[in-house]
């Protein structure tokens, strides 16, 4: 089994990429996607989060615009938030891989990758990418999204130029989609030559 690990900086359209994976039949474990079930309504790291950090859960599960106030720009309360979620997450991504032993290649959606040093547990990294303005222009259009919320991001993340100079792929998302559909299964034909040698 070859592990994959998909990763591109906010904005940069990597939920698209890795559903462009999916389609064409490569499983994708997306880390944020656990991470949202991990912190909803039935999630198992409700009560530690709320313990933490009170007041950002209700019934509902976390409230995450809340929960980003109380971390965001705060290097140990991150620590702490990370040191709840992160154990929660590979759990999951350890009964993914059980659930896919069988797949030739398998699709880690990761968005900190590289922050994390995650790449370190992958046999190739894709990095998705776009021109700094599109990327601005997309994530803007967030709700609850601004400038100063986007620059304390950018901040805590490994700018896009070193994340390509690290990647094995780099799949760009500012070009028409179906260019962007293209350099995927480009990417899935490689990969699958690595997997046959």
């Amino acid at each position: 089994m070859l592990k994959v690990g998909l990763t591109g900086s906010i904005g940069m359209g990597k939920s698209t990429v890795a559903a462009m994976f999916a389609d064409e039949g490569i499983p994708v474990f997306d880390a944020d996607a656990e991470v949202h079930k991990l912190q909803g309504s039935a999630g198992r790291v409700v009560a530690a989060i709320e313990a933490r950090f009170p007041g950002t859960t209700g019934a509902q599960g976390v409230n995450r615009t809340a929960l980003a106030e109380a971390v965001l720009g705060d290097d140990a309360a991150m620590k702490a938030l990370e040191a709840i979620v992160h154990p929660a997450v590979g759990e999951e991504r350890a009964a993914f891989l059980a659930a896919n032993a069988e797949a030739p290649v398998v699709i880690f959606d990761v968005p900190l990758l590289f922050e994390t040093g995650g790449q370190r547990a992958m046999d190739k990294v894709v990095v998705v990418s776009a021109a700094p303005e599109v990327q601005r222009a997309r994530t803007l259009q967030r709700p609850g999204m601004s400038e100063a919320k986007l620059d304390a991001i950018l901040a805590r993340q490994v700018p896009d130029a070193d994340k390509r100079a690290q990647a094995d792929f780099v799949i760009p998302t500012d070009v028409p989609i179906e260019e962007t559909r293209s350099h995927v299964r480009r990417v899935i034909a490689c990969l699958n030559e690595v997997e046959v040698r």
